[in-house]
């Protein structure tokens, strides 16, 4: 069974909310971004991309420890930023294992 937080996700991607991939999202107003998360497994450089977005919109990182592809129902999908406030809003009030929030330093 899946946890809140997936279940949100669900409906950002079914409301057309949720943005999947670097490319996309870097094409983003800096206002469209409300929260960025980030695959746990990824690499060096992704991580380096996913600060840089972070920084550049003003928004809060979560990192998803396992299964991500299958949460953004993409495959090689790395990043994904949700574009409705009050969906950013929930996810981060939720605390979950799977899920832990970025606050600054090397991301593990």
């Amino acid at each position: 069974m899946g946890s809140k937080i997936d279940t949100y996700i669900g409906f950002c991607i079914k409301a057309g909310k949720l943005v999947r991939g670097s490319g996309a999202i870097d094409t983003l107003k800096r206002s469209d971004v409300k929260l960025l998360i980030m695959d746990g497994t990824c690499a060096k450089n992704s991580r380096r991309l996913a600060l840089k977005f972070c920084n550049r919109f003003h928004c809060p990182l979560i990192i998803c420890q396992e299964g991500f592809e299958r949460i953004v129902n993409r495959p090689d999908c790395r990043l994904a930023a949700v574009k409705d406030e009050q969906l950013a809003k929930a996810i981060l009030a939720c605390d979950e294992e799977n899920y832990r929030l970025y606050t600054g330093g090397d991301i593990l």
